[in-house]
C-alpha cells in the first residue's frame, strides 16, 4: 500500500512539473510575441488554451505577469524577472537537445519557407528535398518585409531575406552576396562590352521596378551616386514583365545577378559602378529558440552547401541593432 502511494505521489509530482514547464512555455511565448494570438500561432495551439495556461501559472503563484490583457502586452516587474529566467531556461533546453543529438534524419513533417528570392528558394528546396524526401515543403514568396512579418508571426519556420533588419529575436545565417547586372535586348550595341559603365545608362530608356522594389532602390542609388539621369524611364510591376518589355526592345533594365535567368532574347552584362559597390546580402533566418531544432539544423546544412556552390563560404555577417 505504501509503495503504491509513493508511486502515486511521484506521478503527481511529475505531472505538476510537466504542467509547470508547459505553463512557463506559454508565458515565454506570450512575452516574446507581445500577445496571445501571435504566441498561439508560434506554438501551434489555440488562443484559449494558451490563455488558460497563463492564468493557471499566475493563479498558482498568486502573481500578475502582464499588465492587462490587451496587445501589445506589457510585463509587470514580476513578469520581467520571470522572463529573464525563462530566456535562460529555454536556451538551456535547446542546448540539451543539441547535446543529446536530436535525430539528424527527418521523418515526415513540413518545412514552411518564406523567401524574397525565387532563385535561392528553388535551390534550397531542391537540395533539401533530395536529402529529406519524407519531409514536405511549403514555399511562400513575398518581399523582405512580408517574409520577416511571416516569420515573426510563426506563419513560416524559416525565411530567405535580402538585407533584413537586425533583430535579436532571430538567428541569421549569411547565404549570398549579389551584384547588379544590366539586361539588354538581344544584339543591343552595349552588349559588345564585357561590362556596362553606369554612365552609359544616360543614353538609354530605363525600365524600372515598382517603388517598393529593392532592385529599383539599388538602381536609383547607383545612378544618383554617379549623377546619371536616363534618357527616359518606364515603370513596370514585377521582373517577369520587365523581361518581356526588354525582349520587345522597349528599353534596358538593371537586375541583381540571381534575377537573370537564361533567355535567348536577352543579353546580360555586369554593371560597372567604379569604386562604389552595390551588393545585396541574403540570409537564412529563423526564430532564435528554434535555431537548434532538427528541422533548422537540416536546413542550415543545406545553406552551408549552397554557400560553397556560390564560392562564398563566409559572407559578411549581419550586425544586429
Amino acid at each position: 500500500m505504501a509503495r503504491s502511494r509513493n508511486r502515486h505521489d511521484r506521478g503527481l509530482r511529475w505531472a505538476v512539473m510537466a504542467a509547470s514547464y508547459q505553463h512557463l512555455r506559454a508565458f515565454h511565448a506570450i512575452a516574446v510575441e507581445g500577445g496571445v494570438s501571435r504566441a498561439a500561432r508560434r506554438l501551434n495551439v489555440s488562443q484559449p488554451t494558451l490563455s488558460q495556461q497563463l492564468k493557471a501559472l499566475e493563479a498558482r503563484h498568486g502573481v500578475a505577469l502582464f499588465e492587462g490583457r490587451k496587445s501589445p502586452l506589457k510585463l509587470t516587474t514580476a513578469g520581467r524577472d520571470l522572463f529573464l529566467l525563462t530566456q535562460r531556461l529555454f536556451a538551456t533546453a535547446s542546448d540539451i537537445d543539441e547535446m543529446l543529438g536530436e535525430t539528424s534524419s527527418l521523418n515526415g513533417g513540413i518545412l514552411r519557407l518564406g523567401s524574397d528570392s525565387p532563385f535561392y528558394a528553388a535551390r534550397l528546396v531542391d537540395l533539401f528535398h533530395r536529402r529529406h524526401p519524407a519531409t514536405g515543403v511549403q514555399v511562400r514568396m513575398g518581399n523582405a518585409h512580408d517574409v520577416m512579418r511571416w516569420l515573426s508571426e510563426a506563419q513560416i519556420d524559416a525565411a530567405l531575406a535580402s538585407d533584413p533588419p537586425g533583430d535579436p529575436t532571430f538567428s541569421y545565417d549569411p547565404l549570398y552576396t549579389d551584384g547588379l547586372s544590366v539586361a539588354l535586348p538581344l544584339h543591343h550595341p552595349l552588349a559588345l562590352l564585357d561590362a556596362i559603365p553606369v554612365e552609359a545608362l544616360a543614353a538609354q530608356v530605363l525600365l524600372l521596378r515598382e517603388p517598393t522594389s529593392k532592385t529599383r532602390s539599388f538602381t536609383e542609388r547607383a545612378l544618383g551616386d554617379a549623377g546619371v539621369v536616363p534618357l527616359a524611364s518606364l515603370e513596370f510591376h514585377g521582373r517577369e514583365t520587365i523581361r518581356e518589355a526588354i525582349a520587345l526592345g522597349l528599353g534596358v533594365s538593371v537586375f541583381f545577378t540571381s534575377e537573370c535567368p537564361p533567355d535567348r532574347r536577352i543579353d546580360y552584362r555586369p554593371l560597372d559602378t567604379g569604386d562604389r559597390a552595390y551588393e545585396l546580402r541574403g540570409f537564412l533566418l529563423c526564430l532564435n529558440d528554434r535555431r537548434r531544432s532538427a528541422l533548422m539544423r537540416a536546413v542550415k546544412a543545406v545553406i552551408c552547401d549552397m554557400r560553397l556552390e556560390c564560392d562564398d563560404p563566409a559572407p559578411v555577417a549581419l550586425e544586429l541593432a
